[in-house]
């Protein structure tokens, strides 16, 4: 009895967390209003400046902090990584202590 509950518990979940997945970009690889298209720079510069872009976008709409006109896969890998060094690696990251 208890495995059947867990089990159902288990495929909610899954379903809850499924329904949450983001959907395509379908405005990724094509330009702006100003042609422009943000690629692997831009995308670590959003980064690395992303925590500080999203309390900006709680208090202004104009304000996002993911550029939707990206070249794809570059950008996104820009944007992690940036995200990366700022909140785990290089700029606040600590070393251990022994």
């Amino acid at each position: 009895m208890k495995y059947k509950v867990f089990l159902l518990l288990a495929v909610i979940l899954f379903l809850f967390l499924a329904a949450c997945a983001p959907g395509p970009n379908r405005l990724a690889k094509t330009p702006d209003g100003e042609g422009k298209i943000a690629g692997f720079w831009l995308g670590l510069w959003h980064g690395l400046i992303a925590p500080i872009t999203f309390i900006v976008s709680i208090f202004s709409s104009k304000v996002g902090i993911y550029a939707v006109h990206n070249s794809g896969g570059w950008y996104n890998f820009g944007f992690v990584l940036g995200a990366g060094l700022f909140l785990s690696g290089g700029i606040l990251g600590h070393k251990k202590k022994k």
